[in-house]
């Protein structure tokens, strides 16, 4: 039996995979050149296609603004096209004048350009360093020449002269250049027509080809219009906001044709990378032709380069940002793939294009390499990033990054996000694929990091309160790191901690701890099983400092740990298993009488506007309860909880003023029938008070829900909240979801709820609005006024 678990164990491994599947990548090989060759040799319907539907993705908005103006959609499809040929035809007729007038003025530069052209050649022809050198390869070349070429005698030139062809066939040749083109924007219309007259068919096609999740489908067709759409729109903006420019400057420079010159630098630069600089070649040299002197050539130069600094390093991140969603070298090796196969137009299309292959492989499982491939996102996240810096020997680029993730956060973010899910790694692999090397790199990276990071970010100092921390690493390595990382963090708070290291558990290294004046011993274990030695160590350090307070901090806890104070059992008096929740349960220990008169403690003055407000508008009296109701009920519904209130602070209570379904318990009412909290005890009061969104996976290992009495009387267990907020930026309550099971948001679910608050905030501003005591007509309009939010 035991080869046979060797195997399977080994089959677990990172490396250790399934076998190479030939068959399977030959299949894969040969589809992909097969769409390759497909699209290659389909050009000529598929590059039409590509423009129609870009062109549809632009003009949509325009048809649906007309279409909800009660105009038929066939009607704000053809007004929309009129509308676009009527001023691209006008705007073709006018840059047409103003190439015929300069075409008609060209002969009268000739002499100055021959002037300068003279003066450059006699600049020229003075005596080089290289004039020697030429002059060999001339007499050399001269030299090959007469001895390969055959004289005059020997050779007979011919020439032959064509006949004279009829005027059908010479007006033929004029026309037939003309007619692909005409063509090709022919059928470029008609499809741009049946992409806006039948889009929604067009949609329900292109969902029932990707097949699979509809939902996925839904959301992957919804974010490939919206990107390319505002790709788009930006890149329209970037190119108007550099050929004005463009067209003034040239004009007070004294370039003619300025108006041209600068719609055709605006139209250049929808084809990335060589458009500018074709279109800039035609000033410039306009410019060398007019002026007999030098100035108009170098500011027409210099008027170039600043809007193409300016351009590419302010307006385009600017506006671009990343909605493309490409990384930069996606970028190129896109414009470098579709130029080979359309040739300039392929690189007109090629991020429209691309963009769509990457939607398309976020949202569909089978083709995410493209995301990958493509994709401006890091393809491994931050503590995966970490670790493999730290595994690499990289401890140099690991603090780069580590110092990064503290800016835009915080240590105690960073530690609690990153720095213990890369030790949470570490453990993991660290009989899998990890060798001794790995080990040894990952430990010395950290020390060096951890050392960084407390030199960079030192304590803030001790505080009011005189409690001792001591952390303490519990059986290896990792623990020791984990600890550091804790104290660390509780200095950063004011707290008095530091981190030692225990290298044996006998009674001769517990007593080198030196823990007579500690208060409080943080000890960390990495081990998924940590209770017979947390159990052993715990009884060791009772033995030697009866009145030492014990946390256990276990990072990866059993389940039956952290329920019914089963860490008792192993002699601890507390447990966590975050920072944060470490963080929070000390800060609590270190200055109970502080945090309980912080929790009395008023998070938002009191307005005696808005409290007036709140009597006048009904929803204190509770008269549209109703609509209250029904949009914590649809708050309930989208986010899939068991309960959905909405509350509002009103003087010293918290009013429930919506709610999904009847909450069990009693609890205080007011004399609306309506749930009335004080507001020290408030169960909105975190969200209120932070005025931002809060998300508790579990209320029970967070010290300010854990022993609150709403809490325990409803049952909650996972609780997430966003403030209400007036139009000046005021909260005035919370949207809260609670459940009774664990579980957590990410960060697209928490984006929604913010945008339901806005539309809740709006409901409810809508209501406070009304100035004196409402008016039956008023509570009609009031309650009319929450109707029409949209679904």
């Amino acid at each position: 039996m035991q080869p046979n678990s060797m195997n399977e164990a080994d089959s677990d491994l990172p490396g250790g995979g399934p076998p190479f599947d030939s068959v399977r990548f030959a299949a894969n090989l040969l589809s992909a050149t097969l769409i390759v060759a497909g699209l290659y040799y389909g050009r000529e319907v598929l590059i039409p296609l590509a423009f129609a539907f870009l062109i549809s993705f632009a003009l949509s908005p325009l048809v649906t603004w007309l279409g909800r103006l009660r105009l038929p959609r066939g009607a704000s499809v053809i007004g929309v096209m009129a509308v676009v040929i009527v001023v691209l035809g006008g705007l073709g007729l006018l840059l047409g004048t103003q190439l015929r007038a300069l075409g008609e003025q060209l002969p009268t530069y000739q002499s100055t350009m021959e002037a300068k052209v003279v003066d450059l050649r006699t600049r020229l022809k003075a005596p080089g360093v290289l004039d020697r050198a030429l002059e060999t390869i001339t007499s050399l070349r001269k030299e090959v020449e007469s001895t390969t070429l055959p004289s005059a005698d020997e050779a007979q030139r011919v020439a032959v002269v064509p006949g004279p062809e009829s005027p059908l066939k010479t007006a033929g040749a004029w026309i037939a250049p003309a007619l692909q083109p005409l063509a090709t924007m022919g059928i470029i219309l008609v499809f741009v027509f049946i992409a806006l007259y039948d889009q929604g068919d067009l949609r329900d096609r292109a969902l029932t080809i990707l097949g699979g999740d509809l939902h996925r489908s839904t959301d992957a067709l919804q974010e490939a219009a919206t990107r390319i759409a505002k790709y788009l729109r930006m890149q329209l903006l970037v190119n108007v906001g550099y050929g004005v420019p463009m067209a003034l400057g040239l004009w007070l420079i004294g370039v003619p044709g300025a108006l041209l010159w600068g719609t055709l630098a605006a139209v250049m630069r929808f084809v990335p990378y060589v458009g500018p600089m074709i279109s800039a070649i035609f000033p410039i040299g306009l410019a060398f032709a007019v002026d007999p002197g030098w100035h108009m050539l170098l500011w027409t130069i210099a008027l170039v380069v600043v809007l193409e600094l300016i351009s590419n390093n302010v307006v385009e991140p600017l506006l671009y940002g990343t909605s493309t969603g490409l990384s930069a070298m996606s970028l190129i090796a896109a414009a470098t793939f579709w130029t080979v196969l359309w040739g300039p137009v392929g690189l007109i299309l090629s991020t429209p294009l691309t963009v769509c292959i990457l939607v398309i492989g976020r949202h569909l499982p089978q083709l995410q390499f493209f995301e990958t491939l493509l994709g401006a996102a890091p393809a491994l996240d931050a503590p995966t990033r970490l670790y493999q810096r730290l595994i690499a020997d990289d401890a140099d680029e690991a603090i780069e990054l580590a110092n990064a993730e503290v800016r835009r956060s915080s240590v105690q973010a960073f530690y609690h996000d990153i720095g213990i899910e890369v030790l949470r790694i570490a453990s993991r692999e660290h009989l899998r694929s990890a060798t001794a090397a790995h080990r040894w790199r990952v430990a010395n990276g950290m020390e060096r990091l951890l050392d960084d990071l407390r030199e960079e970010y030192p304590p803030q100092g001790e505080g009011d309160n005189a409690m001792a921390v001591v952390c303490l690493g519990g059986k290896w390595e990792l623990d020791n790191l984990a600890s550091e990382m804790l104290a660390h963090a509780l200095q950063m708070e004011s707290i008095r901690a530091d981190s030692r290291r225990v290298f044996a558990i006998t009674s001769k290294a517990i007593e080198t701890l030196a823990l007579d004046e500690a208060d409080l011993v943080c000890v960390s274990y990495f081990a998924a099983n940590p209770q017979a030695p947390a159990r052993h160590f715990c009884r060791r350090l009772r033995r030697r400092w009866p009145r030492l307070r014990i946390m256990l901090v276990l990072w990866n806890a059993p389940a039956d740990l952290l329920e019914n104070d089963s860490h008792k059992t192993l002699g601890a008096d507390e447990v966590v298993t975050t920072v944060n929740e470490a963080v929070l349960r000390i800060q609590a220990m270190a200055a109970p009488p502080a945090a309980k008169q912080e929790r009395k403690t008023d998070a938002v003055p009191i307005d005696p506007a808005r409290e007036a407000a709140l009597d006048v508008s009904g929803i204190v009296a509770g008269q549209v309860r109703e609509v209250l109701d029904g949009l914590a009920q649809r708050a309930a519904d989208v986010f899939d909880v068991g309960y959905a209130v909405i509350v509002l602070t009103s003087g010293d209570r918290e009013l429930v003023v919506g709610q999904n379904r009847p909450l069990q318990g009693t609890l205080p009412r007011d004399e609306g029938n309506m749930i009335a909290m004080p507001r020290d005890e408030a169960i909105g009061k975190p969200v209120v008070g932070q005025d931002e969104a809060l998300v508790v996976p579990d209320t029970e290992r967070d010290p300010r829900f854990a022993g609150h009495p709403v809490v325990r009387l409803w049952g909650m267990r996972f609780f997430a909240g966003v403030p209400l907020r007036t139009r000046d930026e005021r909260v005035f309550g919370a949207l809260c979801l609670f459940d009774k099971e664990p579980r957590t948001l990410d960060e697209r679910a928490i984006e929604l709820l913010d945008s339901m608050a806005l539309e809740l905030a709006a409901v409810i501003i809508s209501t406070l609005a009304v100035p004196e005591a409402p008016s039956p007509q008023a509570e009609a309009t009031s309650a009319t006024v929450a109707q029409p939010l949209p679904e």
